[in-house]
């Protein structure tokens, strides 16, 4: 099968194409043939050598990848699930497991992390919702906020920014968010009920906002002193960047999404949200696996708005 995959860590030119041995389904397990595999901050750092020390024990070459959709080619014996091959489906793939990630041709998977694709999608949309949607899902639910409660979200026009707010709101919560000038149809189209400008002082214009303070933030994109948007007591999620000492009794913590892999039911609610438009799948540009370098410089760039993917 053709992987996209690295011998060494470095920049976007890393990557190359490769043919390693198709995978087999054993017991509990599930064969994806993917046609789709999502290109995400996460495969970043695994590239360029940040979480090297995570890499122990997975096969070489290393293969980035985090979120799949594709079709059911084989099904291990004795697997309880209710998929059938040729079944439409998507899972979210964690890189540092021995098999490594989902820039494959083929992945297996343990039949818990696998879900139905949402109807109506294409391969690429589908493979934008797995990783994002559970890591928004999880940092809302680490908050645990109740409805009416006021939210500050940042980065919110990029992929995991944007599914905060949708499902902020869908659970009633005030939300409000960052962007760029150019950027504030697009937040405000996904429901935030005020959009202010991202960059040096954002704490200090959602205060603006919420003068007592947000109850709580969800950080995407690393946010100096977003502490100071926050009520004493409130929480913060941070999904990058961040510092644990928090302040005035603000509850903070990290989103680590692979706790949220192996969730069947929040891999399916997220499926529902997609179908009922609750959810936007947004998909910014496709690659095919020779490109996928390409894919990696521009989310480097960034302004990257939805999701970049790699189409096998």
């Amino acid at each position: 099968m053709r992987a996209v995959g690295l011998d060494e860590f470095g920049g976007p030119e890393v990557l190359r194409v490769v043919e390693l041995p198709r995978p087999e389904a054993g017991p509990g397990q599930i064969g994806i043939r993917v046609h789709a595999a999502g290109v995400t901050p996460g495969d970043v750092l695994l590239r360029s050598g940040r979480i090297a020390a995570l890499m122990e024990g997975v096969r070489q070459p290393y293969l980035p990848g985090q979120e799949v959709a594709g079709v059911v080619d084989q099904i291990g014996a004795g697997t309880a699930t209710d998929l059938r091959i040729g079944d439409r489906v998507m899972a979210m793939v964690v890189p540092i497991r021995p098999d490594g990630g989902g820039y494959a041709e083929h992945v297996v998977l343990d039949a818990n992390w696998v879900g139905r694709a949402p109807a109506g999608t294409s391969h690429a949309e589908a493979a934008t919702l797995p990783m994002n949607g559970l890591t928004a899902r999880m940092a809302l639910d680490q908050l645990d906020l109740p409805p009416g409660a006021t939210l500050a979200v940042t980065g919110a026009a990029g992929a995991v920014g944007g599914f905060v707010v949708q499902l902020a709101k869908q659970a009633g919560l005030t939300v409000y968010a960052d962007a760029k000038a150019s950027d504030v149809p697009r937040v405000s189209a996904l429901g935030a009920d005020q959009v202010v400008v991202r960059g040096p002082g954002v704490a200090d214009r959602f205060r603006e906002l919420a003068p007592g303070g947000v109850d709580g933030a969800v950080d995407t994109v690393g946010t100096a002193d977003l502490f100071d948007a926050i009520r004493d007591g409130g929480g913060l999620a941070w999904v990058s960047g961040g510092s644990a000492e928090a302040p005035r009794g603000i509850k903070a913590g990290y989103v680590y999404m692979p706790d949220y892999g192996g969730r069947p039911d929040e891999l399916d609610e997220l499926r529902r949200l997609a179908e009922t438009g609750v959810l936007t799948l947004r998909v910014a540009d496709t690659f095919p696996p020779e490109q996928a370098g390409q894919a990696h410089r521009l989310l480097e760039a960034g302004g990257v708005r939805g999701r970049l993917v790699i189409a096998f």
